[in-house]
């Protein structure tokens, strides 16, 4: 059954599920929020690679933002979130349980991450806390930062989107992400209701707008890692934030990151999307985060809809069996 369950919501290789023959590794995106600088380059560049129109100039008052969330005109969004002393301890404090609970990590129950040579995972928690409690003790923790975050589709190893569609616009590419077929698309928007992370949109306008009325997100840029080019809002990152190669490698330098932030006294860094047994069986999108998913916009616990298939037709057999069981039982009844 581990096989069948993992087509549904678990560990999987996403384009050799899609039956494509070609062998290639599958890409993604690691982000490091710690590093973000706010400048917005990825959001301009990917604009003007894929020709998206504009989508609001001015800031919505709540912060240098003018675009507040991802949307069909919005496929790189940088949030700025301020946060007070008291809110920073509070991340750190969180961030010490995590560290306690030895997470963040690869390792789950079916895929077991390497350790990498020469490192002690208990000892690097134990250092990591006490790096952390050095630095607060020597009033290290700033009364005031902003955390900056590249936010974008999370290209999941299981897509709501691509499993709702009805006419196989959303299809699977052989690098593992998910695409919108823009001449396909029916504008039917179910893929916007099935996506935990709220990222597809249908994309409003006149009728002059390119591709008005239909879904619009992150292709990864397919059109340029198909001949060997990296994503337009990577290429553009000045501080590296963005960084793009497969999959793989994104996320074991995503680990190291965070062993090194820990060792550095941020006990808050925490991955966000690298866990392939959880609800989406993990994204293409790999975060390093400096507080909890909810404070940048994340659900805690995305699941994807397929996930509670098992349990939805085991519900509805047991309901079936019974109203055959009552129908046998009102049909002998009559009879005597």
């Amino acid at each position: 059954m581990g096989f069948w369950s993992n087509q549904l919501a678990g560990p999987t290789d996403p384009a050799a599920d899609a039956a494509w023959d070609r062998q290639e590794p599958r890409k993604g995106f690691f982000t490091d929020t710690s590093i973000c600088i706010g400048c917005k380059a990825c959001e301009v560049a990917c604009k003007e690679w894929n020709a998206i129109p504009e989508d609001g100039l001015q800031l919505l008052g709540t912060s240098y933002d003018n675009t507040g969330s991802l949307g069909a005109s919005t496929w790189r969004h940088v949030a700025f979130i301020e946060q007070t002393s008291e809110r920073i301890a509070a991340a750190r404090e969180s961030g010490r349980r995590l560290v306690d609970l030895g997470m963040p990590s690869l390792r789950t129950a079916e895929v077991a991450a390497p350790v990498p040579a020469g490192m002690d995972p208990v000892a690097d928690r134990a250092a990591a806390v006490a790096q952390a409690d050095a630095a607060q003790a020597l009033g290290t923790v700033p009364d005031f930062r902003w955390l900056m975050a590249s936010d974008v589709c999370k290209h999941c190893t299981h897509a709501a989107c691509l499993d709702v569609c009805p006419t196989g616009a959303l299809f699977r590419t052989e690098f593992g992400t998910v695409v919108v077929q823009d001449d396909v698309c029916n504008g039917c928007g179910y893929c916007v209701a099935a996506c935990p992370f709220g990222v597809i949109e249908r994309r409003a306008g006149e009728p002059t707008v390119k591709n008005v009325g239909v879904a619009q997100k992150c292709t990864l840029c397919y059109d340029r890692i198909g001949d060997g080019q990296t994503p337009a809002c990577a290429q553009a990152c000045p501080t590296t934030s963005i960084k793009f190669g497969d999959l793989d490698e994104m996320r074991d330098l995503a680990s190291e990151r965070v062993q090194t932030l820990h060792g550095n006294g941020y006990p808050e860094a925490r991955l966000y999307g690298a866990d392939p047994n959880d609800g989406v069986g993990g994204t293409g999108s790999v975060f390093l985060l400096l507080d909890e998913p909810e404070v940048y916009g994340l659900p805690p616990d995305p699941r994807v809809t397929t996930a509670d298939l098992p349990d939805m037709f085991r519900r509805a057999g047991f309901a079936g069996v019974a109203m055959l069981a009552m129908a046998a039982v009102s049909f002998l009844g009559r009879r005597r």
